[in-house]
């Protein structure tokens, strides 16, 4: 199954199908080379039987034999050595050459008593099958007006029955001749077209295999690799020249047995596989991917060949779990504002009645400590409801155009004003203005939210930057269908968060601090979902953490999905 690239004209020309005309280079050779061998031969014989034959003769002879090289001299530069096409013109001269040569041959021969009538055969034949059925049929003619003056001007004869015959079979060779031809013409022509498109296909088809980001392999029969795609060989990281013809196995053994397990088990049960999960495991990352493969039963022994197409589904899987985050973050948000509801009311009841006892004048100070204890934890606990249902509310309800980058500046300076804020800890706000359709409290929350998160997490040393500008073509993941979109990105150079703690990162009450509710990040993902946009996460305990936003430039909802 290797594709090949290549000239189509050569494609075309290289391998002749069986069965069409000889392309008309290929004929003139033997044309010039027949004619050649007939005027040395019928000289030499001549030569050695010149006792028997008259010197003009002799002379004749000699001339046609050396016309016969300097014209075919001359046809072979004409054809091979300088290029050019062979014209209808350049046809026919060749033609007239050969009728006159073989007149000459049957008149110094004798005449119809001669072996040499029957070349006018041969010359007929190489016409019809050299030019169209019209110039052929010019060609037959001439060559039945040479003969017949020949035997009636030159040779004195009469028109025998044999002589009718004669020019008998000449037509009948050019009907022949040309029906045959005209018939192989029209196959070669169609089997010509057919080669070309395939070649075409071919061409197109390597062409997009060159080019798509998919990677596509091909087993044979053995499990041995016989073709890899350019995206298969940077995905897998193999060697194209020493990796062909190994077996499969072995050669992604270390990076992605699921995907050596799923070509093989698809060539032991000849059944194609329509999606499968895996991974690749390279030096410089692991990333999921997703396998197809298809089965041909192309092998005389039963043995079938495999081809697998795989990709890089990090985007895809991203955009999942950003839908899955979302619909758990909704399930929870419900839950939270109907416990609040219901938690809230006897809290405040139980809070005014300790208070009530408190100052009882029965109360002494061992319960009057007491009472501001459970009033104490009564307002924790208020305020931790407050901010489930700051959680469950989350909606876009003042949504007009306002520039982004201007409400991010705004939040950036709450944030440097911060008590968390330490004097290590520097904020870099590099921001292009940037128009969109929002809720400016929504969005300002969010950029407070994941900023001060970075503070928090900087430990009192790290450098934040703080970027606003428009998406550029092909950073948004794939799958998450935003036609124009802007980006707020928060890089720190922090500790980085955890591998464990950053699988339930946007989870409610997930948090990396000591002391913090969990619900900042939380709000983060809500509002930007009421957005419609995506929130995602790069981070990793030796390098910097990235937190990116994607949002619509126009909005197309008013609450959280």
């Amino acid at each position: 199954m290797m594709l090949t690239g290549g000239n189509p004209t050569a494609a075309a020309g290289g391998e002749r199908i069986r069965g069409t005309v000889p392309s008309t280079h290929d004929l003139l050779r033997w044309v010039y080379f027949g004619r050649v061998t007939v005027a040395i031969v019928v000289f030499v014989a001549a030569a050695f039987s010149f006792k028997d034959i008259p010197p003009a003769t002799i002379v004749i002879i000699a001339v046609a034999a050396i016309a016969s090289v300097l014209m075919s001299a001359w046809s072979y530069w004409h054809t091979y050595i300088v290029g050019y096409i062979p014209s209808r013109s350049f046809l026919y001269a060749q033609a007239v050459f050969d009728l006159g040569l073989v007149t000459t041959m049957v008149h110094v021969t004798g005449g119809p008593a001669s072996e040499f009538p029957a070349l006018y055969i041969l010359v007929i034949a190489i016409s019809a099958v050299l030019m169209p059925l019209p110039s052929s049929l010019l060609v037959t003619a001439l060559a039945g007006l040479l003969y017949l003056a020949d035997i009636i001007l030159w040779q004195e004869g009469a028109l025998t029955g044999a002589v009718w015959v004669q020019l008998a079979v000449f037509l009948g060779v050019f009907l022949v001749t040309g029906l045959i031809t005209g018939r192989m013409k029209e196959a070669g022509a169609k089997s010509e077209r057919l080669q070309r498109e395939v070649h075409r296909l071919r061409l197109e088809a390597g062409d997009i295999l060159r080019n798509i980001r998919s990677g596509v392999i091909t087993v044979d029969g053995h499990g041995n690799l016989v073709y890899a795609n350019q995206a298969a060989v940077e995905l897998l990281e193999l060697q194209q020249a020493k990796a062909l013809g190994r077996p499969i196995e072995e050669l992604v053994a270390d990076r992605s047995p699921e995907l050596a397990m799923v070509v093989l088990d698809t060539q032991r049960r000849r059944v194609k596989t329509l999606r499968a999960d895996g991974e690749i495991r390279r030096s410089d990352r692991t990333f999921p991917i997703g396998v197809t493969t298809t089965a041909l039963d192309l092998e005389s022994d039963g043995d079938i060949s495999v081809t697998a197409i795989f990709t890089d589904i990090s985007d895809q899987k991203r955009v999942e779990e950003l839908r899955l985050r979302a619909e758990r973050l909704e399930a929870v948000a419900e839950l939270s504002a109907s416990l609040a509801h219901e938690i809230k009311n006897p809290l405040a009841s139980i809070r005014s009645s300790v208070e009530q006892l408190a100052g009882s004048v029965h109360a002494n100070e061992d319960d009057r400590f007491l009472a501001q204890l459970v009033v104490r934890e009564s307002d924790r606990l208020s305020g931790l409801l407050s901010e489930f249902l700051d959680f469950s509310r989350v909606t876009v309800t003042d949504s007009r155009m306002l520039d982004l980058a201007a409400v991010v500046e705004g939040a950036v300076k709450v944030v440097r004003e911060h008590p968390d804020k330490g004097d290590g800890v520097d904020i870099e706000l590099v921001a292009d203005s940037v128009s969109i359709e929002g809720d400016e409290d929504l969005i300002h929350r969010i950029v407070i939210n994941l900023v001060l998160n970075a503070v928090q997490a900087s430990q009192g040393k790290a450098h934040i930057r703080v970027e606003v500008r428009e998406v550029r073509p092909g950073e948004l993941p794939k799958g998450l269908q935003l036609e124009n979109a802007a980006l707020l990105r928060v890089t720190d150079d922090g500790p980085g968060i955890a591998q464990d703690l950053k699988e339930r990162l946007f989870e409610p009450f997930v948090s990396g601090r000591v002391g913090g509710s969990g619900l900042g990040l939380a709000i983060v993902q809500r509002a930007v979902q009421a957005h419609r946009g995506a929130v995602l996460v790069e981070s990793d305990p030796s390098k910097d953490t990235t937190f990116t936003v994607f949002l619509p430039i126009k909005a197309t909802s008013e609450v959280a999905a």
